[in-house]
């Protein structure tokens, strides 16, 4: 949907908040100049019908009203505490990336409305604490958020992996409900990984487009200390932010950030606990018909995971 992590993602966002961006100036020309040349030189991108999951007579959302998804009948299940790191062997092949770990976090799960009670439940996020999940957004046909992300997700694994990288994620599908926020960060954390990156699509107001990627604030607290993981965040995030512009042609965010595609966030748990540099994109708005347009064709969604397999080489490559 965010992801929100756990935020209302059928609410705009507010800009001018104390711990939000922190503009490096050098990325808003150079991600805006990569988005004019690529308007000027390619035409709109081409959608396809996308995967609709049916949904159900009333919304579960949680934290947000609208339409929340059901999973397919041929989607898998596993009980609940099954082991949620689902992930690659080392790939074994040459390339820039040989030796790195990343870990791919697919925001949401597309059978959390079926345990509301469950992502309800209150977890520790350092400063406070907040619930488990959501069940994340939806475009107005009911395309949902979870199936956006699992599908980006795995076409970014194979981008990764086809540079040498070990990808993990945080889950594959293969949970009945989660992980919590606080296990998500913890599996990044245990596979010392040396990026993470969780994918998310917004829920906000029609006419509020683009992408942004959110970074760690300076949190200290609880369990929550981003001391050193908050510049390294930022280099990896500003490295996403231009090549997804360049790969997708997206602009930036007309909503949050400022023009700049960065917001800096300090009440989400999936940041406040990693002890290793990771960032949230959120790709585009999937309540604005123009963006959902864009998240629901194939071709952008492989477009959008080269743009984030571009930045995440770029930083780990450097």
């Amino acid at each position: 949907m965010s992801y929100d992590e756990n935020q209302d993602h059928t609410q705009p966002r507010r800009n001018g908040r104390g711990n939000l961006t922190i503009v490096i100036a050098a990325l808003v020309p150079t991600a805006l100049a990569g988005w004019l040349v690529w308007q000027a030189m390619s035409g709109p991108d081409e959608t396809e019908p996308p995967k609709v999951l049916p949904l159900p007579s009333q919304s579960t959302t949680a934290g947000k009203p609208g339409p929340a998804p059901t999973p397919s009948a041929a989607t898998p299940s596993a009980p609940a505490g099954s082991p949620t790191a689902a992930s690659t062997a080392p790939t074994g092949l040459p390339g820039p990336l040989a030796g790195k770990v990343v870990v791919v976090d697919p925001g949401h799960n597309p059978r959390n409305f079926q345990h509301t009670s469950e992502i309800n439940k209150l977890v520790d996020i350092g400063t406070n604490r907040k619930e488990c999940d959501t069940t994340g957004t939806s475009t107005n046909a009911g395309y949902t958020e979870a199936e956006f992300t699992l599908d980006v997700s795995h076409r970014l694994r194979t981008l990764l992996e086809k540079q040498g990288a070990t990808v993990k994620f945080t889950y594959d599908n293969d949970r009945t409900f989660g992980p919590c926020v606080d296990e998500r960060a913890q599996i990044g954390n245990k596979a010392k990984a040396d990026a993470v990156i969780s994918i998310h699509a917004d829920g906000s107001a029609t006419g509020n487009r683009g992408f942004h990627l959110i970074l760690p604030a300076l949190v200290k607290g609880g369990a929550a200390d981003t001391a050193k993981i908050v510049g390294p965040s930022r280099d990896l995030g500003e490295r996403i932010a231009g090549k997804f512009v360049r790969a997708t042609g997206s602009a930036p965010s007309n909503y949050v950030g400022g023009g700049t595609g960065l917001d800096v966030r300090a009440d989400l748990g999936g940041l406040n606990l990693s002890t290793v540099p990771k960032v949230f994109i959120e790709c585009g708005n999937m309540r604005d018909p123009k963006d959902a347009a864009l998240l629901t064709s194939s071709n952008w969604r492989q477009k959008a995971a080269q743009g984030m397999a571009d930045g995440i080489s770029s930083y780990l490559d450097r």
